[in-house]
């Protein structure tokens, strides 16, 4: 299984203004950036599982695992987020199954 992407996780915190700094802080905060294995959910299988085949699922493996709390991930700095809709642990890796969300 080939790792060659880039997946990062971030937080969606509240974004509040600062006096001290003179500037809002909080906010989107980036959390970690794995190495993963990214691969289509197939047709077959999302219609199963979501009940919509246009409903645009991936399967995400990574080696290490992922931050316990995270609101949205994006793919190699892309613009996309996508959010968890299923996590496992089978015996070697990390898998997250995420959709892509309108946010």
């Amino acid at each position: 299984m080939i790792f060659d992407r880039q997946v990062t996780f971030y937080d969606t915190g509240e974004e509040h203004y600062d006096p001290k700094q003179r500037k809002y802080v909080g906010g989107d905060e980036e959390l970690v950036t794995l190495p993963a294995n990214v691969t289509d959910v197939g047709v077959e299988k999302s219609a199963q599982v979501f009940g919509d085949y246009k409903h645009r699922a991936l399967v995400i493996r990574t080696v290490y695992e992922p931050p316990k709390q995270w609101g949205y991930l994006k793919l190699d700095g892309d613009s996309r987020k996508y959010v968890l809709n299923t996590y496992r642990k089978p015996l070697k890796y990390f898998t997250l199954i995420v959709g892509e969300t309108n946010e």
